[in-house]
């Protein structure tokens, strides 16, 4: 079997952001500990049953550095003995830059981990604030250097479009503290305000951008972060040449990855399948429940459109032993009039101003299967 992602879910956070819906609590240090004794023997039984290896591992959450980094070394050298041999070529945790631990980083260094996300969301600590993010800019500065001190220089760092508060003027002047701080990688995504979370309980409340605002900001991030060297090569994430995200191009290509923890999905054998958002159930030997078959074209399809590269005839081909369809080539035609689409000798692809709206873009496109 080929080398597929791995994903490890670490539930945890010390206070949980408005605007945020995925699972995650708050834990003492025993849970932790037990967590991660948790995962390292899942992981063992998924070598052991499947027999995969894996060359990007990506630890999310949650909040993985709030689960300190002995319980992270644990896991991580856990993740390198049992991995056949296969060399890792990304390795990526998340952190969340005010809750750093003294020599984090070294550890991290130490057992493999090359690339580091870390949550900016905004270089405007009122805007910060309004986010319910702890700590100010000056401490994602410090952890930033303090990264790249231990020897971790490939740094992704997150953006958030459409905030309470956030005009053109602040959004440049986020997107310069990336640029200063040396970053090669730049995630910016619109504010989605998610059901069931406090946002979403005063949504009528919240100072927000309206959408010609959004997209004018979404535009001008796109607009800066383009003159500047990096490369759009998905509809929010921007990189200098060769920094592309490696593990999250496999979900956006349809390739196969496993995910470990409460919430972690799976896609592994054409199969998928998930784990419930339960801790307590996870530590108590909860399987994964069956998600349904994956990867047929339609799936394939609507994740590979949301990449600059689109859908690509010749890559279509070898996967599935067809060209992309006529009917979606001639929604494809159709759309192009309307400066969304793209549509050429090597497939179809959705521009900038599509990405604005891609899910109806999708949408349209996928109608015509």
């Amino acid at each position: 079997m080929n080398p597929v992602g791995l994903y490890i879910h670490f539930p945890f956070c010390v206070s949980k952001c408005p605007y945020c819906d995925f699972y995650s609590q708050t834990a003492g240090d025993g849970v932790k500990a037990a967590y991660a004794e948790a995962v390292v023997n899942t992981l063992r039984g998924i070598r052991k049953e499947r027999g995969v290896s894996f060359d990007t591992v990506y630890f999310g959450g949650g909040t993985p550095s709030v689960a300190g980094a002995e319980n992270i070394r644990k896991i991580a050298e856990c993740v390198t003995s049992e991995n056949g041999g296969q060399t890792i070529s990304e390795f990526t945790v998340e952190c969340n830059p005010s809750f750093i631990e003294d020599g984090f980083f070294r550890v991290l260094y130490d057992c493999g981990v090359n690339r580091i996300s870390m949550g900016l969301q905004s270089a405007v600590d009122s805007e910060r604030a309004a986010l319910g993010r702890r700590g100010t800019v000056a401490d994602v500065s410090k952890a930033v250097f303090a990264a790249k001190t231990a020897g971790i220089t490939n740094i992704s760092l997150d953006l958030m479009l459409g905030i309470p508060g956030q005009t053109l003027k602040s959004l440049e002047k986020s997107v310069a503290f990336c640029l200063d701080s040396g970053a090669s990688h730049v995630s910016a995504y619109l504010l989605k305000i998610e059901e069931g979370t406090p946002f979403y309980e005063r949504r009528e409340k919240l100072r927000l951008p309206d959408e010609e605002e959004c997209s004018e900001l979404y535009l001008r991030a796109c607009e800066l972060l383009s003159g500047c060297g990096f490369s759009q090569y998905e509809i929010s994430n921007f990189a200098k040449p060769g920094f592309e995200s490696r593990h999250n191009l496999k979900y956006w290509k349809c390739q196969e990855y496993a995910g470990i923890g409460p919430s972690a999905h799976s896609f592994l054998s054409g199969k998928r399948f998930y784990y419930r958002r339960d801790l307590n159930a996870f530590l108590n030997g909860d399987l994964p429940k069956p998600d349904g078959n994956g990867g047929d074209f339609e799936e394939y399809a609507m994740l590979r459109l949301r990449l600059s590269d689109g859908l690509v005839e010749k890559e279509v081909i070898k996967r599935f032993g067809f060209p992309i369809p006529e009917k979606m080539k001639e929604a494809a035609k159709r759309l192009c009039g309307m400066g969304v689409v793209i549509y050429d000798l090597k497939g179809i692809r959705i521009t900038r101003k599509g990405f604005l709206l891609s899910n109806s873009v999708i949408s349209e496109l996928l109608m015509n299967l």
